[in-house]
């Protein structure tokens, strides 16, 4: 759910479509008959970019939300194959795509259903396990072969590129929130995530590793869904669940079990605290100090003081 920042090239909100069981079933009975009779409700939670029907028992119907997000139809459609044949975990497999046609006007997705509940503290056994769990597909996924593969951009809200893109937005949101935090570590952060560069070729992310999208059945990772941000270019923002998930030892086996250098975990810290900065921004001044992103902002700048203190 890699939403929070439409605002850039905003699509109009009145041109999202009406998107219910209703218009699923039309869509299935008019384009893939052999599934009409098949049972087919909303997933709970909903997402945001995309609303999500699970269909018969092994099926889930995926259709974009609004228009910002259609392209990511075609490059999950072309890529999540390849990409899956280089990962040990399951990821979302298509088995169909869907026509835009009067009733809905973009194309859509079947994916095969992928068992497992979204992460979280109380379905997560061991948090140390997990975080070398997810440090090991994230590590697969940097050696899947990027040949022809996306560069970030509008398509993935430019995960994987320069930080530099949010710039004025994160010290615009570090002085409206000078009274919640400590405004010169915030920028000390932002600074240190800004110096440096991803200089080795360019690698797969996934752009939004979120407790969401990573599925935990019997207290282990199990799988990992909505590749709808991915992209190729510098992993540092797929580390920013260091921050909003992990902590202590969690954290720090994540940071052992991937190979990347001191600058990758600093950029990556300016991932996580950007996010948590324009989701406070947001958040009423009563809520703040309660929200899960105020804790996130703690976390980071704390680790980047102890990263710094020698």
């Amino acid at each position: 759910m890699c939403h929070h920042q439409m605002h850039m090239q905003e699509a109009p909100q009145n041109c999202q479509p009406l998107i219910d069981v209703n218009i699923i079933r039309q869509l299935i009975d008019l384009q893939f008959p052999q599934w009409a009779g098949l049972s087919l409700a909303p997933v709970l939670p909903g997402g945001w970019d995309n609303r999500t029907f699970r269909l018969g028992a092994d099926k889930l119907v995926r259709l974009p939300s609004a228009a910002a997000y259609v392209e990511q139809v075609e490059k999950e459609q072309t890529w999540l194959p390849k990409i899956a044949a280089n990962i040990s975990l399951a990821i979302p497999e298509p088995i169909a795509k869907g026509k835009p046609s009067d009733i809905y006007p973009w194309p859509w997705s079947v994916y095969r259903w992928l068992a497992g509940e979204p992460a979280a503290e109380a379905r997560v056994d061991d948090k140390a396990t997990f975080a070398r769990d997810l440090a090991s597909f994230l590590h697969e996924l940097h050696q899947v072969p990027v040949a022809g593969a996306p560069q970030p951009g509008l398509h993935n809200f430019f995960r994987g590129d320069s930080l530099a893109v949010y710039d004025a937005e994160t010290r615009s949101a570090i002085v409206a929130l000078a009274d919640f935090l400590d405004a010169d570590t915030a920028l000390a952060v932002w600074d240190a995530a800004l110096k440096s560069k991803w200089t080795p070729p360019p690698v797969w992310v996934h752009g939004d590793i979120a407790c969401g999208n990573l599925l935990v059945n019997e207290g282990r990772l199990c799988a990992v869904i909505d590749f709808g941000c991915s992209a190729v270019g510098d992993p540092a923002c797929d580390l920013a669940i260091a921050w909003t998930f992990f902590e202590g030892k969690s954290r720090r086996a994540f940071r052992a079990a991937l190979p990347l250098d001191g600058s990758t975990w600093a950029r990556g810290r300016g991932w996580a605290m950007w996010k948590a900065l324009i989701t406070l921004e947001k958040i009423s001044p009563g809520e703040r100090k309660s929200s899960p992103s105020y804790r996130t902002l703690q976390q980071v700048l704390l680790d980047h003081y102890q990263a710094n203190e020698n």
